[in-house]
């Protein structure tokens, strides 16, 4: 299992809809596609998005990062000694933590075909399906409402809802009216991507509380740097609060956890640097009592596929957020993970149980 090669390439595949958070608005989906070539022929995939607002990582920095820095460290390592190739990938460069998560998941594969099991089965095997929840992108509280009434008649059971772009006020009319058309019968959760100060974060919890509209939790409230603001959110409402863009790695979930700072915490691949690293923060937030959601980026069914045999894997990680897939125009994966409305299944087929990529051209 020695590292023959480590080719890249881009794929672009436009979405059914634009994405909109506090942070960003998407219609195409890029990616950089990676596969890690063995000696004996094998080959492992993996996908890295380019997200600048969130990971910092474009396009060019991931392929550069992966062509210039990490290949040239990797090539000619074995494979099965996966401890000195994981522990040579994270010290190749500082941060570029998606072009790392690529070629993780891609030798996480191969590891996983090597031992010819599945990869969830590979990194503990808890279970093999998943509920996902769907979100509903940021815009007027109409639109929005509309479109919680197509996810709900579509058979999603829990919907994640992008606030914090404009004032309070706006956000609760948006909540107030999802509430209103879909009923009580399915979750909502909120993501506020940053978008509120402190203060406002607290008021508008508390305002929601008080109205009664049912909130599961609140994913990252404040910005991501400031987890005292973070803390004082998660002491002062009684909605659980989840740490996303404050937790990239498991120095930083140490940080919240010891700090009790949020109640939940969202592992992504392409901010921990991949699988090697998420299982750390995740079983650093299991010994302190606190569970696990596994969300993405806007990512191919490449990418969810290796968060979701991770996901799967692991008994802490109660929470999935694994739409990106359902909202892109076409498919470019044959095999990996499948989609039956909510509900994911992980196949039998050794390592990601992916065969090939499409080609995808520029929208």
């Amino acid at each position: 299992m020695i590292i023959a090669s480590i080719e890249t390439k881009r794929q672009f595949v436009p979405l059914t809809k634009p994405f909109k958070t506090a942070l960003r608005t998407v219609v195409t989906s890029e990616s950089i596609i990676v596969r890690v070539v063995t000696k004996d022929g094998k080959t492992g995939f993996g996908e890295a998005p380019a997200t600048v607002v969130i990971t910092g990582d474009s396009l060019d920095s991931i392929e550069a990062a992966i062509e210039k820095t990490i290949a040239p460290q990797l090539v000619g390592k074995n494979i099965c000694n996966y401890e000195d190739v994981f522990q040579t990938l994270h010290a190749s460069m500082v941060n570029n933590s998606s072009a790392k998560a690529a070629v993780d998941m891609a030798i996480y594969d191969l590891l996983a075909k090597h031992a010819n099991m599945p990869l969830y089965q590979f990194l503990g095997g808890y279970r093999n399906k998943m509920e996902t929840d769907f979100t509903v992108s940021v815009n007027s509280p109409e639109e929005m409402g509309e479109d919680a009434v197509s996810y709900l008649q579509a058979g999603f059971e829990t919907l994640k809802i992008k606030v914090g772009k404009d004032e309070i006020a706006t956000d609760i009319k948006r909540i107030q009216e999802i509430r209103h058309r879909i009923g009580n019968q399915v979750k909502i959760r909120l993501d506020a991507n940053q978008g509120w100060g402190v203060k406002e974060a607290i008021y508008s919890i508390r305002q929601m509380e008080d109205m009664g509209l049912g909130i599961e939790l609140v994913e990252q409230p404040v910005k991501a740097h400031d987890i005292d603001g973070l803390l004082a959110v998660t002491t002062h409402v009684d909605t659980p609060i989840m740490a996303d863009e404050s937790v990239f790695s498991p120095i930083q979930a140490f940080e919240v956890l010891q700090k009790r700072a949020a109640d939940l915490i969202n592992i992504k691949l392409m901010k921990s640097g991949g699988i090697y690293k998420a299982q750390q923060i995740n079983h650093l937030a299991e010994m302190c009592g606190v569970e696990c959601m596994v969300g993405s980026m806007i990512e191919t069914r490449l990418g969810i596929t290796a968060a979701a045999h991770f996901a799967a894997s692991k008994k802490n990680i109660t929470r999935f957020d694994f739409d990106a897939p359902l909202m892109l125009k076409f498919d470019t994966v044959d095999g990996g993970v499948q989609y039956e409305g909510k509900w994911m299944k992980l196949g039998q087929e050794p390592g990601l149980g992916i065969y090939e990529i499409k080609e995808s051209v520029k929208a």
